[in-house]
């Protein structure tokens, strides 16, 4: 990522932390472009356009329990762009998803 690259970027920021490890693996594997930007306590993560993240991948990844939203919303202080939440999954998008 770059000052010219003009595309919408969007994902959590996270806290520092196994759980926080687990989603970025799951989000790399499903997101090639995913960028990490290590800013010491929190780690901003950031995919172009749509970010998503789903409940069994990530309890496959974890090897336990991971229940959508509040799992997510203990390790995510914020978040860049707009925020769709369900008990399967989270999306991260440039726009306002339909039916959200």
């Amino acid at each position: 990522m770059n000052d010219t690259d003009a595309r919408p970027w969007v994902g959590p920021v996270l806290r520092v932390g196994l759980l926080s490890d687990v989603i970025i693996n799951v989000l790399r594997r499903s997101h090639p472009e995913t960028r990490v930007v290590d800013r010491g306590s929190y780690l901003r993560v950031l995919a172009p356009h749509r970010c998503e993240l789903g409940r069994a991948e990530v309890e496959r990844e974890l090897g336990g329990p991971f229940v959508l939203p509040g799992d997510l919303e203990k390790v995510m202080p914020s978040f860049q762009g707009t925020l769709s939440l369900t008990e399967e999954r989270a999306v991260w998008s440039a726009h306002r998803e339909r039916g959200a």
